[in-house]
């Protein structure tokens, strides 16, 4: 089975290291995510990369809606959505015409803008006023949608909006959880049909790692309830940095 991947030994721990982090991100700070990109990406390239992390993604998501289910804020869910399945689309088609280098250079302006709006929130506090307009609602989940097609980067973009809205702990775990098991599961048809990047090698490999990635969601459930609400917010923003810098680089 091992055989069939033709990877090196140094490579699986690499890939065991990045389902880790994807069972951490899911049930812990979503930004640690972010680190799988480039490991994933250095192993596969671009494309291929995406839909090699997209079933270990729906994997992790499960394990975080067994954890933080009751506490989905749908409404905000609901109103993302159509957005959403623009941005997919758009996604779609831009990594259709993109070659690996412009997808990681897609994806490291994607969460440099990221950072840089989380930054701002963070400075400004309580001070700082978010809009409730339809535009709002739809520059993120078009934002989101493509983010995560081209690179499952959407994770930053996410962050922010839950953050700009004074989301707290458990409602910001919950709606991510529901969030992105959605928008992943939607994204499989798609690139199975268009990129053709997921074969039953992929699903194979997503299977292997489940106990990997199991360990990672354990210790992030277990973790976060350590965390108070002010170190959970600087957490992100550091990891989401050190990503955006590493992608970058």
């Amino acid at each position: 089975m091992f055989s069939l991947f033709h990877l090196s030994g140094s490579e699986w721990i690499w890939i065991i290291v990045a389902a880790v982090l994807i069972g951490f991100s899911k049930t812990g700070i979503s930004a640690f995510s972010m680190p799988v990109i480039p490991i994933i990406a250095l192993i596969f390239g671009g494309k291929e990369s995406t839909g090699m992390i997209l079933p270990l993604l729906i994997i992790g998501d499960i394990f975080a809606i067994y954890y933080y289910n009751r506490h989905a804020d749908w409404k905000d869910i609901k109103a993302l959505l159509p957005w959403v399945a623009a941005g997919l689309i758009v996604g779609l088609a831009v990594g259709e015409y993109t070659n690996d280098g412009q997808f990681k250079m897609i994806i490291s302006v994607c969460v440099i803008l990221c950072l840089i709006i989380l930054l701002y929130m963070e400075r400004r506090g309580n001070e700082a006023k978010v809009p409730n307009g339809v535009w709002f609602y739809g520059l993120t989940g078009v934002l989101c949608g493509f983010a995560s097609m081209i690179g499952n980067a959407a994770g930053p973009i996410f962050s922010v909006f839950l953050l700009a809205k004074g989301f707290k702990k458990d409602n910001f775990l919950g709606t991510t959880a529901w969030f992105f098991f959605i928008v992943n599961v939607a994204k499989v048809p798609m690139q199975m049909a268009v990129w053709h990047n997921i074969h039953l090698k992929t699903l194979l490999m997503a299977l292997i790692m489940i106990p990997a990635i199991a360990v990672g969601a354990i210790l992030g459930a277990f973790l976060i309830k350590k965390i108070n609400e002010k170190p959970f917010r600087i957490i992100i923003l550091v990891v989401t940095a050190l990503s955006a810098i590493r992608l970058l680089i």
